[in-house]
């Protein structure tokens, strides 16, 4: 199992889960991928895609305007 970090800050809807999507596809099933934002929609924007692509919140997490979702990739 790999674990990965995704700085995401500064960037805006849609892209933290743009490139969310983007490192997942690099990732195997089991990884875990940390993403770091500064826009506080990807709280309800991360969860929801990993719902539909099958993907799992491990935990979020919010310290200092920042914004930190760790999920595990699916099958």
């Amino acid at each position: 199992m790999k674990k990965e970090t995704l700085n995401a800050r500064r960037l805006l809807c849609p892209l933290p889960v743009i490139r969310t999507q983007d490192k997942v596809k690099q990732l195997q099933a089991g990884d875990q991928l940390e993403v770091i934002c500064t826009d506080p929609g990807v709280m309800q924007d991360i969860p929801a895609w990993c719902r539909i692509n099958g993907h799992k919140v491990l935990s979020t997490s919010t310290c200092d305007h920042e914004y930190f979702i760790t999920l595990e990739v699916g099958a």
